[in-house]
């Protein structure tokens, strides 16, 4: 039961950093589940993709209502990541768990940079969005889309080895490479999250992955509900704040499984 609680409460923060910043909580969830509930990092990082999944289709159907959700980039960026994802999963399959965690608090510090230097405050006019890609009539600037086509792979193999979204990288590189505005961003980054996470599930669970249900489901729906309240709370709070606030955080949690995956390898 102690167990379930404590899966319950990560799953509270995942799902307020999700719904506030489109993204982030794999970040969280996959050192909280080795280091706090004692899973196996390989096992770790594929519940993480079920929580981030299952809580980004709910986050997305959120922005969504509200009209904050670009379909055609969203489907567009996902489809391109499932290369990265599928390669990603299999790599995560035959790597040792202390290299994963060791390279995983080098990811953390990246994220970290990510998340202080974020402009969130950035607005773009959406129209800059629509040029890239359109279906009727059907127009792509090949330029972009070349670009895009880059990101989303790389981002798809983070899913897929990490176990996280990507939704760190994929706000800043709807924004910089489509021209959204934040919360566009953030909205429609929670669809490519839930395309990435659930083809990067579908390739673990063909290996030798065995889920604690219970535990997904405590997390999950803790994760859901806290990102629904974060969503509609997201407009009021300074984004920039949160976003350092949550690097700094990042920082510690990236030396603390450094050092215990250090520890692992010269054990």
């Amino acid at each position: 039961m102690n167990e379930l609680l404590l899966a319950a409460l990560v799953g509270l923060v995942v799902g307020t950093v999700m719904g506030s910043l489109g993204g982030g909580g794999g970040i969280i969830s996959v050192p909280a589940l080795v280091y706090l509930l004692d899973q196996p990092p390989l096992e770790a990082t594929t519940t993480s993709l079920v929580v981030v999944g299952v809580t980004a289709i709910v986050g997305a159907l959120q922005y969504g209502r509200a009209g904050l959700v670009n379909v055609t980039d969203a489907l567009a960026f996902g489809v391109l990541s499932i290369v990265g994802a599928v390669v990603g999963a299999r790599m995560a399959l035959v790597v040792d768990g202390n290299v994963l965690m060791a390279l995983f608090a080098v990811l953390l510090v990246a994220v970290a940079w990510l998340m202080w230097s974020r402009q969130r405050g950035q607005q773009v006019e959406d129209d800059v969005a629509r040029h890239w890609l359109q279906l009727r009539p059907f127009h792509l600037d090949r330029r972009r889309a070349t670009q895009v086509a880059l990101a989303a792979t790389g981002i798809g193999w983070l899913t897929g080895f990490f176990g996280v979204g990507g939704g760190f990288a994929i706000v800043p590189a709807l924004m910089l490479l489509l021209g959204l505005p934040m919360r566009r961003a953030v909205g429609t980054s929670l669809l490519v999250l839930a395309i990435t996470s659930l083809v990067g599930l579908a390739t673990r669970v063909t290996g030798p992955v065995e889920l604690d249900w219970p535990l997904i489901i405590a997390f999950t729906v803790t994760a859901v509900l806290s990102s629904l309240a974060a969503g509609r709370l997201s407009a009021r709070v300074s984004p920039g704040r949160l976003s350092r606030a949550f690097a700094v955080f990042l920082v510690l949690v990236a030396i603390y499984t450094a050092v215990n995956s250090i520890q692992g390898l010269l054990a």
